[in-house]
């Protein structure tokens, strides 16, 4: 049986903070890992913002039930910085697009911020994106550490057909997706 996406968020909230560079040693990775916390070099790569960023987003973490038949998803991560450090009081901003593969431009259907806490954690619940012409699933972020300049920038669903035909797509950028009973949960570490 699977797990349930609120049994993972459950999970991943209990565990204290511990360095990602070495959160994998023990297992083989199938999917490139979040990109290691050594030197300025190895930060979560910036992207564009695309057209569709609108500021103001409300605090909240559930975005789903913007989209009640969409397939579910958590994603949740840490913010950290160079040194593997988590970061507390970072600001993490999503906004994507719906089932239908629309963005909300008059609203902010499917958009929302929120601010890590102690551990330097983030989640948001939503849904997946749809398709649309010319780009491949994904989801828009910006990340700002406190006294720092924002990251803006994107992730990717791994095993997409259309990601290596959207010239955007980098699979540095790639969520750590696992199936569970109620949908799925992607993980991803920003380290900036």
């Amino acid at each position: 049986m699977l797990p349930t996406r609120r049994s993972l968020l459950t999970a991943f909230l209990a565990v204290p903070a511990l360095p990602v560079c070495n959160r994998a040693a023990a297992q083989q990775p199938t999917l490139p890992l979040t990109p290691a916390c050594r030197d300025d070099d190895d930060l979560t790569p910036a992207l564009t913002a695309g057209p569709f960023y609108k500021p103001d987003a409300p605090l909240r973490h559930d975005l789903s039930g913007d989209a009640p038949d969409g397939e579910r998803i958590t994603i949740a991560g840490y913010v950290l910085d160079g040194n593997c450090r988590p970061i507390a009081r970072s600001l993490v901003e999503i906004w994507h697009a719906d089932e239908t593969g629309a963005y909300d431009t008059r609203g902010y259907r499917l958009r929302g911020h929120q601010v890590t806490d102690e551990r330097g954690r983030w989640w948001f619940s939503t849904i997946i994106p749809a398709l649309y012409p010319g780009r491949t699933r994904h989801y828009h972020f910006r990340v700002r550490r406190p006294g720092a300049p924002v990251l803006t920038t994107q992730l990717f669903f791994p095993n997409e057909p259309q990601n290596d035909g959207d010239r955007l797509y980098s699979p540095s950028l790639l969520l750590d997706l696992r199936d569970t009973e109620d949908g799925k949960f992607g993980r991803f570490d920003f380290v900036v």
